[in-house]
């Protein structure tokens, strides 16, 4: 009689978590606000425009309509502001063993006006064949070292995205240096000038105190930063970045609005939307230096969630699956829901140090993208055809309700996912 007593009771409960969520999680909201993010009127929320200026001030507003409240007691509310340096490299020389390397084998990461090393003045370090070199090189430019890495010539392409970014760092740290050149240095001379020039930023942050552990905290996270504007595709220049990642920035604001409509939660519940993603990680990088990261105990961000995942409706992917239990108790959250979490179908894409995770991630926190993306054959990734006419905003509905479920545990104090190697 018991059990038949325990069995009612889970499954009551389960249907009455299923109501509240189908009354909370709704696809009229989540399509009203994911069509004020990704509109026209946004720009494609390029960071240090008006567009993204616009985009802080609407998450701003449904992060208090929400009831959340600011992450820090001061006078930017919502607001995380904080600044980079941006440098342009107006000259450079790089001698390796008496020989003047070619500029195109040099990538220069400068922090400083001026630069120079001659016999000595920074640490010097290679980068062999193989491996992931930008899993090794990309936390070194956060740094404050002055730094030689000798890249092996056969590393070119794999580091070709640096150059996206490598004008701006955060803080004033060392110079950075990556040269391609093989063989041993054994000594080495070099000069560089640069103009500085300091940007503004702001990461969106708003929270739910926890009422056991409130020192104890749950990330849920997204980016809100696109392309802005671009050279015009059939008279349309604007990247709306529906998909990416209004859908996230979506979802986070809607997890935010179903969590404060439940009972205090045991653990702090964090809701941050990023800005700079899209052009280094800066946001999330600077978010995670101002906590404790032993305290956070997981990071659920959110990353394309609008299209079908490779295997249909009501399933997504979970990067770094293999590196914590945090998938394996997201799914047993999930028994009996018809939705399903799969391990990232897409390793060469290196996409668990492609996102925000990443940055807290390298600091032990089980932190995990959630996606849907098609990233081997994503038909609208980073053009101005990524408008909301094109995604699957029932699908995505469920999804959000699918993270809110399969969150609960972690939520309560209940499970905590191992940290990350």
């Amino acid at each position: 009689m018991r059990l038949i007593f325990l069995a009612l009771f889970s499954l009551i409960t389960q249907q009455t978590t299923a109501q509240r969520i189908d009354r909370l999680i709704r696809e009229k909201y989540l399509r009203d606000v994911l069509t004020t993010l990704a509109s026209d009127d946004m720009q494609g929320r390029k960071p240090l425009t008006a567009g993204i200026e616009k985009a802080a001030a609407f998450i701003s507003a449904e992060f208090s309509k929400a009831g959340l409240k600011p992450l820090h007691k001061d006078s930017s509310g919502f607001l995380q502001r904080f600044s980079t340096y941006q440098s342009v490299v107006t000259e450079q020389s790089l001698q390796i063993n008496g020989t003047e390397l070619p500029k195109a084998d040099v990538m220069v990461f400068a922090s400083e006006e001026r630069t120079e090393w001659v016999n000595g003045g920074a640490e010097v370090r290679y980068l062999g064949k193989g491996g992931n070199p930008m899993q090794e090189v990309y936390p070194l430019l956060q740094g404050n070292q002055n730094l030689l890495l000798i890249a092996d010539t056969s590393q070119r392409r794999s580091l070709a995205r640096l150059r996206n970014f490598r004008m701006q760092r955060m803080g004033s740290g060392g110079t950075i240096i990556v040269a391609f050149h093989a063989g041993q240095v054994d000594r080495f001379e070099a000069r560089v000038t640069a103009r500085l020039t300091r940007n503004g930023y702001a990461n969106v942050v708003g929270m739910i105190p926890g009422k056991g552990r409130p020192e104890e905290m749950v990330l849920f996270s997204a980016h809100y930063d696109h392309l802005g504007i671009g050279k015009a595709v059939n008279e349309d220049s604007v990247y709306n970045g529906a998909n990416d990642d209004a859908s996230g920035t979506t979802a986070v604001i809607a997890l935010a609005r179903y969590f404060s409509r439940l009972k205090q939660p045991e653990r702090t519940l964090v809701f941050a939307a990023f800005t700079a993603e899209e052009s280094g990680g800066y946001g999330s990088k600077f978010f995670s230096q101002q906590l404790a990261p032993e305290k956070v105990m997981a990071m659920f961000n959110i990353e394309m969630i609008g299209t079908e995942s490779k295997w249909g409706r009501n399933s997504a992917y979970i990067t770094g699956f293999e590196r914590t239990d945090f998938g394996t108790i997201l799914q047993e959250n999930l028994k009996g829901s018809g939705f399903s979490f799969y391990p990232d179908p897409y390793p060469a894409q290196n996409l668990f140090y492609r996102s925000d995770n990443a940055t807290l991630a390298e600091l032990g926190v089980p932190a995990h993208t959630i996606s849907t993306s098609k990233m081997d054959s994503e038909k609208y990734y980073h053009t101005v055809d990524d408008e909301i006419s094109t995604l699957d905003i029932g699908n995505m509905t469920q999804i959000i309700k699918s993270i809110a479920v399969s969150g609960r545990t972690i939520v309560a104090g209940k499970s905590t996912p191992g940290r990350v190697k």
